[in-house]
């Protein structure tokens, strides 16, 4: 047990160390330190204090946090049948342990009595807030029900934890499951080269001849957007469809599983649904108030939604006959892509040679110096779970460590799918208020190198890495001396801000010149094919707004209430509820939801609160347009924008953030005008 590598995690992580049989020895070891801690707060002898009532509690689960991150970080990205088994093993008593915490009397009755006294009547600032917030949480969590109602909901969120586990593990088993080998050029018409050579190194990685297709985004997404066959398109996007519903990975029952569960769990606790209790400390506070923001957003944007809609049948009918049949789901991208194609004279497979992964990460990490003045640089001395797998450090300007990340960017059978970012530990400070090195991660499935070529990335692919790396920046660049208020531990509808604000850096003219250069010539990104890009930029947005939209509704209408008593008519909700956001009317046995690993594969996640990306891209919208009016590359406005919100984590109220960095409330059709959709009338 003392060598376990799971007991005393360093910052360099033992990653290549890390064994099944590591995994529950130690997470029994350091829960039983963290209920002696527990009980060492409660039974403390002396006044109480801030360090010895509030400061150890967020103290107590500090090396089981860490232990329990980078168990189900390995399970997410090197899963093994061992790994699963003893990942699961452990998930019900940290689970149990967790829900304890604000059900324990003692400490209630601790926090009660240090909120009472002078020195917590002293606090200021962060430490204040987590104050507050703390005795908000434990009362939202149970700490004033009765002791047969404190049982239940521990055993709720034991009986949650597991349910999504599994949900996940479902999932990954159902993508891992299904491949489609095509040799005949007949089958590959309309494939890019890049889809083909990715597809004949799935299958040469496998020992089988042909091109390999399988349901992972990379490939799906390339083959339902140039596959010229319509058959196979539809073979391949039914198996999508339900991937995680019939047979062995069936989801449907674990859906109702944890809906019950969700509501029971808000109704034991005073709330009228999940919704309502999910969103009580988030911007939107009332489940009412996200759905009327879906409402209000789906309204303005409906007219544009049915005549880009319109716009595509008449297309297709332009290229195929007047007789042409309506389009279908399988359908949609294709002749989308197309017609882009011939509107704006563009297609995004003409800009991958100019986005190689290692100039992408170079120009990504340029911008950060600009803004923000840190430098990143690769290291070698950190272990890792892949050969793929880089490490980097990132100081600031004057040389100081910052923190260390890892870059995990390609997709692998034993890997979810996906892109993710986790922070693994937070710096804490020193008298000076100085920051030991932050960690964290940064996770993708971005398309692969093939051969002695580097991957070569979509558009789409830079704008995930600059959206992962901006959640990253959140948690490196905090400067918050309480561990449970720093970084990305905000507010969940404020959490996508730092993220989705980045993603407006690969649209410059200045800083793609930063790093969008030929692989082979050096050549920078042409202007023509630039201003095609920018053209195109905003084609079909009411109908990626929708989308959105659509999962928003799904997810607020599952949750809202009391949920369906099965799995099929949780399914028929579902198919309801997104039918209005759908392109095209939705198949029979439409099963999205499913494999909505966003919603059902964590206890809470982004569960009641997917609208959260549509509310942060309002935020991001309107903050991006100080950057505008100042400089792309302001380090002024970078600094800014570092002090208000990326060095500030929870300590204040994000609204009060937000007003900080623009000076007034934010613009609710920033979002609507940058994309083109604000209403003419």
């Amino acid at each position: 047990m003392l060598e376990s590598p799971l007991l005393q995690i360093p910052l360099r992580v033992p990653f290549d160390r890390i064994s099944p049989e590591h995994i529950e020895p130690a997470i029994t070891s350091l829960l039983a330190q963290a209920r002696a801690d527990l009980a060492a707060i409660v039974a403390e002898p002396g006044p109480r204090s801030y360090d010895n009532t509030l400061g150890a509690l967020d103290r107590l689960t500090c090396a089981l946090d860490l232990a329990m991150n980078v168990v189900g970080h390995l399970e997410s990205v090197a899963t093994t049948p061992a790994l699963r088994a003893a990942h699961n093993a452990v998930q019900g008593p940290v689970a149990e342990f967790y829900a304890q915490i604000p059900l324990d009397p003692g400490l209630w009755q601790a926090l009660r009595s240090y909120a009472a006294s002078d020195d917590a009547k002293a606090l200021q600032g962060a430490r204040l807030r987590f104050l507050t917030r703390t005795l908000d949480d434990f009362r939202r969590h149970g700490a004033e029900l009765p002791p047969a109602g404190k049982t239940r909901l521990a055993e709720i969120q034991v009986e949650l934890s597991q349910a999504t586990t599994t949900f996940a593990e479902h999932v990954l088993d159902a993508t891992n499951s299904y491949e489609i080998l095509l040799n005949d050029p007949a089958e590959l018409a309309g494939l890019p080269a890049s889809a083909l050579a990715a597809a004949r190194a799935s299958a040469e990685a496998r020992g089988l001849a042909g091109h390999r297709f399988t349901l992972q985004q990379p490939s799906l997404l390339a083959f339902l957007t140039y596959s010229e066959r319509a058959d196979l398109r539809e073979r391949l996007y039914r198996a999508a469809n339900i991937c995680a519903e019939p047979g062995p990975h069936d989801n449907r029952e674990l859906l109702a599983q944890i809906l019950r569960l969700r509501h029971e769990e808000a109704t034991l606790l005073g709330f009228a649904d999940f919704p309502d209790f999910v969103l009580h400390n988030r911007m939107a506070r009332r489940g009412a108030t996200a759905r009327d923001f879906v409402t209000t957003l789906r309204d303005k944007v409906t007219a544009a939604f049915l005549a880009e809609n319109h716009d595509l049948q008449q297309f297709r009918r332009s290229l195929e006959g007047p007789d042409a049949p309506p389009l279908q789901p399988w359908d949609i991208t294709y002749y989308a892509e197309k017609q882009r194609q011939a509107l704006y004279d563009f297609d995004d497979e003409a800009l991958r040679p100019y986005f190689p992964a290692p100039q992408a990460l170079a120009g990504l990490f340029a911008v950060a110096g600009h803004l923000y003045g840190v430098r990143v640089a690769e290291v070698d001395d950190f272990p890792t779970w892949h050969p793929d797998v880089k490490t980097y450090r990132v100081d600031d300007e004057h040389g100081a460590v910052i923190g260390y990340f890892y870059a995990d960017l390609y997709p692998r059978d034993d890997k979810r799918a996906g892109a993710w970012m986790n922070a693994l530990i937070t710096g804490e400070p020193d008298a000076r208020g100085d920051f030991s090195p932050h960690l964290g991660l940064i996770c993708a499935n971005l398309t692969a190198p093939v051969g002695d070529a580097p991957a070569l990335l979509t558009h789409d692919e830079v704008l995930t890495l600059f959206h992962e790396f901006g959640h990253l920046l959140h948690h490196l660049l905090t400067r918050v001396p309480v561990r449970s208020l720093a970084g990305t531990n905000v507010a969940w509808d404020f959490v996508e801000l730092p993220s989705q604000i980045l993603e407006n850096w690969c649209w410059q003219r200045e800083t793609l010149d930063l790093f969008a250069h030929h692989w082979q010539t050096g050549a920078p990104l042409p202007e023509e094919l630039l201003a095609r890009m920018l053209r195109a930029r905003n084609f079909r947005e009411a109908n990626a707004t929708m989308r959105q939209l659509g999962f928003a509704a799904t997810d607020l209408g599952l949750h809202t209430g009391a949920p369906p008593p099965t799995g099929d008519e949780i399914l028929a909700r579902a198919r309801e509820l997104a039918a209005p956001f759908s392109a095209t009317t939705l198949l029979p046995d439409h099963a999205m939801i499913a494999r909505f690993t966003h919603l059902f594969a964590a206890p809470v996640a982004y569960a009641a609160g997917y609208y959260s990306y549509k509310w942060a891209e309002v935020l991001d919208a309107d903050a991006f347009s100080r950057f505008q009016r100042e400089g792309v590359l302001s380090r002024a406005v970078g600094e800014a924008f570092r002090a208000a919100i990326l060095s500030q984590g929870d300590s204040r109220e994000p609204a009060d953030l937000f007003r900080e960095f623009m000076g007034r409330d934010p613009d609710p059709d920033a979002l609507l005008a940058r994309a083109g959709l604000l209403p003419t009338t």
